[in-house]
């Protein structure tokens, strides 16, 4: 299995995904936030349109939703700002992430962060040494059966995308970040909705973990840093084979 896919199908493997569904609301909040802040109107924003219709796969309330969408407009006062902050950082195993964050306090952010890192063997590095292992795409994770996955293939293909690839029971479909949207509405009115379609960090190249002691280690601290409030999104440029996830 391949760092591409941001950490998102080692979650659902380790079955983590449920048991933080407080995390999961206030992370689909807070970038509806920052989507708003180009405009509140989500048939214009298909920024905004896409962070609502991902907050919905997840049941975030609708209350949450618009409360959100206020914040990033500015109709609510007195809240504090949100920032996007990405920390690059070496795993073990020299094992490249990219962390995204979304926060109201950068130096609680960075000070946890720091603790969880270093305490699990990894280092946050140094600006700018990390980042141009990665490339940010559009990322659509479809269910299809296999008996249909040659016409979403061709679909999505026609649609913008520009890379594609088979993994459980989904297609992963990727394409430039300002086409994901349209990729989006095209796989939905075609009646293969996206469990989940966003920008994401892709690495360009990536490690292979085979020995079983580093590939827990390396998850193992993956786990601790996706158990801060405030990160979004986790990307890692490792390759790791099933059986090695635990």
């Amino acid at each position: 299995m391949s760092g591409h896919s941001k950490w998102h199908s080692i979650k659902h493997k380790k079955g983590i995904i449920d048991a933080k569904r407080g995390k999961i609301f206030t992370r689909h909040a807070n970038l509806i936030t920052i989507a708003a802040r180009s405009g509140g109107d989500p048939s214009i924003n298909p920024t905004l349109r896409l962070a609502i219709e991902n907050a919905k796969k997840d049941n975030t309330p609708n209350t949450n939703i618009e409360r959100a969408i206020k914040r990033g407009t500015g109709e609510l006062k007195g809240d504090a700002a949100i920032e996007e902050v990405i920390y690059e950082t070496y795993a073990p195993g020299g094992v490249a992430v990219m962390i995204e964050c979304l926060t109201d306090n950068k130096n609680r952010t960075f000070t946890n962060l720091r603790t969880v890192i270093n305490k699990g063997g990894g280092q946050i590095a140094a600006s700018g040494s990390v980042t141009y292992l990665f490339e940010r795409r559009g990322v659509a994770r479809v269910p299809v059966p296999p008996a249909q996955r040659d016409e979403v293939s061709l679909l999505a293909i026609d649609a913008g995308a520009d890379d594609i690839q088979a993994e459980d029971e989904c297609l992963v479909i990727y394409s430039k970040p300002g086409n994901l949207s349209a990729l989006s509405d095209a796989l939905t009115k075609a009646g293969f909705a996206p469990a989940n379609a966003e920008v994401q960090m892709s690495p360009k190249t990536t490690v292979a973990i085979t020995d079983e002691a580093m590939a827990k280690r390396v998850l193992t601290l993956l786990d601790a840093i996706e158990d801060d409030n405030d990160v979004v999104n986790i990307s890692a440029n490792f390759e790791i084979s099933d059986d090695l996830i635990i």
